[in-house]
């Protein structure tokens, strides 16, 4: 490595010394060589200013933006050493010139910038070889290259046009543009000597360990950069950026990213990584984007306009250049949200390896920046897996950063909306819990436990829970008081489904409503509470006074999806069919693929204007839904890369759309049984496809289930024309994607109805119910084939059980008292009559359950 004319076993000590930093046996090592070469005492001078004027540098480091220091006492002592061995001129050339350059170094510490300049020309650095320089040299060249840089922006340029300056004359700007040029190329030429000298110097030391027993001394990571190489490696890319150059100062930091690694380097590359991620994400769009392996384009959009003409050109050579990772199929970015990713998970990777996990006192200090550095690569995560869609990758990240994060608020909240946006329901719940102990005073959190909750969980009493919390903050939650009222007051609505008694149903309905109304008198401007509060009074058939609030949100926000559904659904109670299928046309040109308006459309077409228009509009709806959903795989036709996959399916529609559970098409109820149920005939669904080895079905669950409730719309519609070939066609598309859901059994047995196969048609609903043992639906035709069959107490049975689930179903009201009848019970038949014209006149086309109820 080190080509060495002459020398003596002490002369190779003193320069494995030098290349190690290891100043402290510098002082010894010149006693025994001024006691061994009288001639060497210049050499002695000046090995002795090198070591005082770095042990000064050690103990007095120098921070960025210091004012000049002026001089100081410790350092007369290396002046005197360096003007001696200087002015005597016994030394070599090389050792004159390493003289010479730290003479610059002290002037610089000293505050004398243009000395120092004066030390730098005699010198001239460009004619000082790197090639066969000892370690030790390839350092000070380095510092000499940065410290020289820093000199020229701290002294003005001496040029005639100087007075000039300020006149915008051509003179001026070209000699201002010069001189950063100038700085700059000191700047990157240090960097790469800088590299270099690390890159060698370990492995010096490397082989240095190999070739003699180990002793006591510092390590590789005990090496620091030093206030000179650190500026040398970091100042380039500052000035490119600083004058609107990103095009360079990009391409400066891939060059120092794809030099070989040292232990030295780490910190840093970290820093740069995470900083040039950070600029791919926040200032470059993909079309400005250029690949690492080649060359930036002359013009940018990246860079400053008023500058162009006055950008840097790199036109400096150096004679040994550090060493760069190459290779064959090494992996290259296409685009700079992947290259951002890349860096981001190199950075990531480093944070976790060195991250500081000690909490007794004298570590605080280090784990506090530990966590910040970490956190700061995270947040970048964030960004950039966010923008694609990928929240499980996400979140595996962020399960990586919980070693470190204890009582950390911010990477815990972190992690539980990734959690959420992956749907990772459960575990972000407990997640939230958490944050909830590390911050009780900030009521979002408990609202988004809520929103979980009630929304795809159906943990209510948890949810019920939470929304306490919220309202037991008191003044404490702010305007967030009245969301922790309407949180609590959606438990309470679903509750009421769920019960099975009706004086249960209607004691959550009341603690419901009244909940609502403290809803709405807290935040009388929220369309929210004032829609749920309708949406409440409509499921207990209060229509005139669900009126009156669904048009009071309405005004508040005239183009809520939900308002507007329901408000045509209690016209249609109202038997105004027409002026509801307006309504739903009305929503449907603000929101023209929400399948739930769709699905309602479908029902008062077939009331308004025939089966034939609601067969169109099925027919429309599949046509979405084939536009809606991309279910192949995207990487086939994407831009040859693996690393990021895009999301299945269009993140933004499956968002912003809530459907219907699959359970029931037709209501929308979300029992909890018919959870249950739902997951039993997923499961059923899955064996009993792999048994018909059809095809399997790849990507989220919701675009099947909607396409399966579009067929049985379909079907329904083909049965009301009293077309069971067709009916049963649309029937089978929907159990090739769930064989065993209760509702395809359910209609199947209408069709077996139909076709007048009684039998079959029980043995259908059979199958149904054991399945979903709630389906009010299925109930109701089993008891009516029950009651034909004359098994008249089994009927009865079957058709309570079903008022006991549905209390305001009037067909059921009305079949029970048929059955009644014909068993001789006027009285309690005149009754259930009664009750099924009272509750029929409330009767929207189909149920409110349809529309969802989600915080």
């Amino acid at each position: 490595m080190t080509a060495r004319k002459s020398g003596s076993r002490l002369e190779t000590e003193i320069e494995r010394c030098r290349s190690e930093c290891q100043w402290d046996k510098i002082p010894e090592l010149v006693r025994q060589l001024s006691a061994k070469l009288i001639s060497n005492d210049d050499l002695g001078e000046l090995l002795q200013g090198e070591c005082k004027l770095q042990t000064y540098l050690k103990e007095n480091p120098i921070k960025q933006g210091a004012s000049p220091r002026g001089p100081r006492p410790k350092l007369v002592e290396v002046r005197k050493h360096l003007t001696a061995a200087l002015d005597r001129g016994n030394l070599k050339a090389d050792y004159l010139q390493e003289t010479s350059l730290l003479m610059a170094k002290l002037c610089y510490v000293e505050g004398e910038y243009r000395d120092a300049l004066g030390h730098y020309n005699r010198v001239n650095l460009d004619d000082m070889q790197l090639v066969g320089a000892p370690v030790y040299r390839l350092s000070m060249i380095a510092e000499a290259y940065a410290t020289k840089g820093l000199c020229l922006e701290k002294v003005p340029a001496a040029s005639p046009s100087l007075s000039n300056k300020n006149t915008g004359s051509p003179a001026s700007n070209r000699s201002t543009t010069d001189r950063e040029q100038e700085i700059i190329t000191c700047y990157e030429k240090s960097g790469d000597i800088a590299l270099l000298y690390l890159q060698e110097a370990e492995k010096a030391l490397s082989a240095g360990i190999q070739n003699r027993s180990p002793k006591p001394g510092p390590t590789a990571q005990d090496q620091e950069l030093g206030y000179f190489l650190e500026t040398g490696l970091q100042r380039a890319h500052v000035i490119h950026f600083k004058n609107g150059n990103l095009t360079h100062g990009v391409g400066r930091f891939r060059e120092i990213l794809r030099a070989v690694e040292t232990r030295t380097t780490q910190n840093l590359r970290m820093t740069i990584a995470r900083q040039l991620a950070e600029i791919l994400l926040r200032g470059m769009c993909e079309q400005s984007y250029w690949s690492p392996l080649e060359d930036p384009p002359t013009v940018s959009p990246l860079d400053d306009p008023t500058r162009q003409g006055h950008t840097h050109s790199k036109n400096y050579s150096l004679s040994r250049r550090p060493r760069v990772y190459s290779g064959e199929n090494l992996f290259c970015p296409q685009e700079n949200t992947e290259e951002a990713l890349l860096l981001l998970l190199i950075s990531e990777s480093m944070a976790n390896r060195d991250a500081v996990l000690s909490r007794i006192p004298e570590h605080n200090n280090d784990r506090i920046i530990s966590l910040q550095s970490a956190s700061v690569v995270y947040d970048l995560l964030t960004i950039a897996l966010g923008r694609r869609g990928q929240y499980e990758m996400l979140s595996e990240c962020l399960e990586r950063a919980m070693k470190f994060a204890f009582e950390e608020f911010h990477l815990w909240y972190q992690l539980a909306l990734s959690l959420m946006a992956a749907g990772k329901s459960a575990r972000a719940v407990k997640v939230l819990k958490e944050c909830i102990r590390l911050k009780p005073d900030d009521p979002t959190i408990p609202l988004l436990a809520v929103k979980l909750c009630i929304g795809p969980l159906h943990w209510l009493d948890e949810g019920e829970c939470f929304g306490k919390i919220v309202i037991d903050m008191g003044e404490k939650a702010a305007e967030f008081r009245a969301k922790g009222y309407l949180a609590i007051g959606l438990v309470y609505s679903l509750k009421a489904t769920d019960a099975s008694l009706r004086s249960t149903q209607e004691d959550y309905q009341r603690k419901a409503l009244g909940a609502f109304q403290r809803a709405q008198s807290l935040s009388p401007t929220d369309h929210l509470a004032a829609f749920y509060l309708a949406l409440q009074l409509a499921v207990s058939r209060q229509i005139p006074e669900a009126l009156g609030y669904v048009r009071q949100a309405l005004q508040l926000q005239g183009d809520d999806v939900h308002s507007l559904h329901l408000l045509a659904l209690l016209l249609s109670a109202q038997k105004h069919y027409h002026d509801g299928l307006n309504i739903i046309e009305m929503a449907l040109s603000e929101y023209p693929e929400n399948f739930n308006l769709l699905y309602t459309k479908v029902k008062l077409e077939s009331m308004c204007r025939g089966p034939e228009e609601a067969l169109l509009t099925c027919k429309h709806m599949l046509q979405i839904w084939k536009s809606f959903y991309n279910l192949t795989n995207p990487s086939d036709s994407g831009r040859g890369s693996s690393l990021l996959d895009r999301a299945i399916a269009d993140r933004r529609q499956l968002n912003a759309m809530t459907l219907p559970d699959f359970s029931d098409p037709e209501t929308g109820s979300v029992h909890a049984t018919s959870i249950a149920a739902s997951r039993v005939e997923q499961a059923l669904s899955e064996v009993a496809s792999s048994l018909q080895s059809s095809a399997p079905k790849h990507g989220p669950l919701h675009p099947w289930m909607t396409l399966a409730q579009i067929w049985l719309h379909a079907a329904e519609v083909y049965i009301s024309m009293s077309k069971p070939a067709e009916a049963s066609a649309c029937t089978q598309e929907a159990a090739n994607l769930f064989p065993t859901s209760h509702n395809v059994l359910y209609m199947r047995g209408q069709i077996a109805e139909l076709r007048g196969n009684i039998d079959e048609a029980k043995r259908w609903y059979e199958e149904a119910l054991s399945i979903n043992p709630t389906h009010v639906k299925t109930m109701q035709r089993l008891g009516l084939i029950l009651h034909q069959l004359q098994r008249y107490s089994l009927s009865e049975k079957v058709l309570r059980d079903a008022v006991q689930v549905n209390s305001t179903a009037h067909d059921v009201w009305n079949s029970l008292g048929e059955v009644l009848q014909a068993q001789g019970n006027a009285a309690a038949a005149t009754e259930c009559f009664l009750t099924a014209l009272e509750l029929e006149a409330s009767s929207p086309i189909l149920p409110f359950t349809i529309i969802p109820r989600a915080l």
